[in-house]
């Protein structure tokens, strides 16, 4: 009842400025960006460890995968605390577990060490990823996909500018000397940010615009009602498949670069020359971060599904054309960055159809809900490295990634937009 009465009674606070919206999504990208290394310059670390310790290169990327699944599937306990509580103290938690993590990372000698300091750093990661997400869901109704996809810009690039000096310092100082004195230095950052994070009072923020492209309920679903919904577990599939490929990439980029013999090798591009490795990883973050508020800001026009139609097919087919040429440096570098492009807009287009079908109210824990499947499909990163260290080969990782993407791209279309219709329309009758 009490859902009824806030969508169709005067609101109990003032519409706040559109400058105080952005403002709280700035905070939220700022503390995405602190969190951004924690996933993606892990690979920077693991040839050196691989190299001091001896161990294999999959028993080293479990530590990577238990990060992310730490990550993922600690996020709906940590909405709930948010959709409770509200965001400062979960941000504020997560900022002190990031600088544990890795400062544990900087001291282990065994491989129980560096997966105890990566869980510690996934939950911190977690708990701020899934606060900023689902606050930017909450405070833009009108502009759900842009803003999703903004706050998941600080995520996807924000380690685009410490690739450099991440590489810099592991070279000069060491990699153990990296893990510490990064990560205090963005967990404390976190920590600050928290203190200026608040959730929107009922009334602070517009009604949702009428768009015949954008299906969107007016109901807010329980979590508990979310999980017993068959269209939530399409959308989990979904995003399990389309989201290890780019995991796997993630993951081991460096280590493919070494592969096919490209990570050393200079490659000069827009007016700047760098390694294959260092110009790839740069690139990819960028475009990684870029590509979540464009098709998060595309969705918002032409609709989710649709959107998810293109921005899959492309990743399927940007998986198979860097399997094709990638061998070549420069093309290392322009494909690996397509392949980010094609991807990374997942982290906006799953979080805005999920509160467009389920509602606002409890769209940080229902958004964590469906955010776990990032953590299942890590499941499948040690998988590749064992298919690829029983062929010697990547081919078949490449092939079965793209044709992944390929899959959702078509359910995105022929099943998830007309079932959701039916859906949302059921739920507002």
């Amino acid at each position: 009842m009490t859902d009824m009465v806030q969508t169709t009674t005067a609101p109990t606070a003032a519409r706040v400025s559109d400058t105080y919206r952005w403002a709280q999504l700035a905070i939220g990208v700022a503390a995405m960006v602190m969190i951004a290394n924690y996933q993606y310059g892990w690979t920077f670390f693991v040839p050196d460890i691989q190299k001091k310790f001896g161990w294999d290169r999959a028993s080293i990327q479990w530590a990577f995968t238990l990060f992310v699944l730490f990550e993922t599937w600690l996020v709906p306990v940590e909405g709930w605390f948010v959709d409770k509580y509200g965001p400062r103290l979960v941000v504020l938690v997560g900022g002190v577990l990031c600088a544990i993590g890795w400062a544990i990372n900087a001291e282990a000698t065994t491989l129980n060490g560096y997966y105890l300091g990566m869980i510690i750093a996934g939950i911190g990661a977690g708990g701020v990823y899934g606060t900023c997400v689902g606050n930017a869901l909450k405070w833009f109704p009108d502009k759900r996909g842009l803003a999703a996809g903004i706050t998941a810009a600080g995520f996807g690039a924000g380690s685009a500018l410490t690739v450099a000096p991440i590489q810099a310092m592991i070279k000069d100082s060491g990699f153990q000397t990296t893990f510490l004195y990064f990560g205090l230095g963005q967990g404390i950052i976190i920590c600050i940010l928290a203190f200026f994070l608040l959730a929107p009072k009922p009334g602070q923020v517009p009604n949702v615009v009428a768009n015949a492209a954008l299906v969107q309920t007016r109901r807010n679903y329980q979590p508990t009602e979310v999980l017993r919904q068959p269209i939530f577990w399409l959308m989990y599939f979904m995003f399990v498949i389309v989201g290890a490929g780019g995991l796997m990439v993630t993951a081991n980029l460096k280590p493919i670069a070494v592969d096919w013999k490209v990570d050393a090798v200079p490659v000069t591009l827009i007016g700047m020359t760098m390694t294959a490795v260092t110009f790839a990883a740069t690139i990819d973050r960028v475009l990684n971060g870029l590509t979540r508020p464009f098709f998060g800001w595309i969705s918002d026009m032409i609709g989710r599904e649709n959107t998810m139609f293109i921005a899959f097919g492309m990743e399927g087919v940007g998986i198979w054309m860097l399997y094709l040429w990638g061998q070549d440096p420069i093309w290392f570098v322009i494909l690996s960055g397509f392949v980010f492009f094609a991807w990374g807009e997942i982290y906006s287009l799953f979080p805005s159809t999920c509160t467009d079908t389920f509602g606002a109210k409890f769209a940080t824990t229902n958004a964590g809900l469906l955010y776990t499947a990032k953590g299942t499909a890590a499941l499948l990163v040690p998988l590749a490295n064992y298919v690829q260290q029983t062929s010697g080969h990547w081919d078949n990782v490449f092939m079965l990634a793209a044709g992944a993407n390929i899959l959702a791209s078509l359910l995105a279309i022929l099943v998830l937009k007309p079932w959701r219709k039916v859906v949302v329309a059921q739920s507002t009758v």
